[in-house]
């Protein structure tokens, strides 16, 4: 049995990873950003473990995770989580830019930096869940697009720096998803929302278990996802 931390498993790619590597018997951890968000997930993924951090402060998460029971060994941490707001640089505010950097990028970099122990132990993996917006800025989309550029750079950066510690790191970057965040996303660009017309969250799913799947041998680092039609 191998242990999975997941974060963003409350909807969407998160929670579509999460429900298939329980169903496999994996065990699986979720990051929770608050207690009652805990027992929601808890509730949604019958067997899986919770932990309480807010990715929002990353500051703080060093003292939250050193409150609770972690496991072991960790054989891979999946970074699901993330926020969007849109908007062009001159109307999106200082604390539009500060949140989603801190939950698209510190977050995930100061969450990392705290399980490496004990990904080392298990010589595990690290998946970030990106964006095409990590690959390519369109106008409106300043802050999410930096958080996400600056993911691909924290990913990059991490593979080199752990190679020697056997730890290999993978960024899938999905075009557009069938996800609430989509949803969302739709709602503030004053467009229709049809998922129809998008990737499945299951399909994204399915990426990241084959990269962690893969063999010890060989890594899958970069993996674009876009809709077939």
């Amino acid at each position: 049995m191998r242990t999975h931390l997941i974060t963003g498993a409350g909807s969407g790619i998160g929670a579509v990873v999460a429900g298939r590597l329980l169903e496999r018997g994996d065990h699986v951890v979720l990051l929770a950003r608050d207690a009652g968000r805990a027992r929601e997930i808890a509730a949604q993924h019958p067997g899986a473990t919770t932990i309480v951090g807010d990715l929002a402060q990353p500051g703080r998460l060093s003292w939250a995770l050193s409150k609770q029971a972690l496991p072991e060994r960790i054989d891979s941490i999946i970074h699901a989580a993330g926020v969007v707001d849109l908007g062009p640089v001159a109307d999106l505010p200082a604390a539009l830019w500060e949140q989603q950097l801190a939950v698209n990028l510190v977050g995930p970099a100061e969450l990392t930096r705290l399980l490496l122990p004990l990904l080392r132990v298990a010589r595990g993996r690290i998946v970030f869940v990106n964006s095409g917006a990590g690959l390519r800025a369109n106008a409106g989309w300043s802050a999410y697009a930096a958080s996400k550029h600056g993911l691909r750079a924290l990913a990059d950066a991490l593979r080199a720096e752990e190679a020697e510690h056997g730890i290999l790191v993978t960024s899938v970057y999905p075009g557009r998803t069938a996800t609430p965040m989509q949803e969302r996303v739709h709602q503030q660009e004053g467009q229709e929302y049809d998922p129809s017309r998008f990737i499945s969250p299951d399909s994204v799913a399915t990426t990241i278990l084959a990269a962690l799947d893969l063999p010890d041998d060989a890594a899958l680092t970069d993996l674009t996802v876009r809709p077939a039609r």
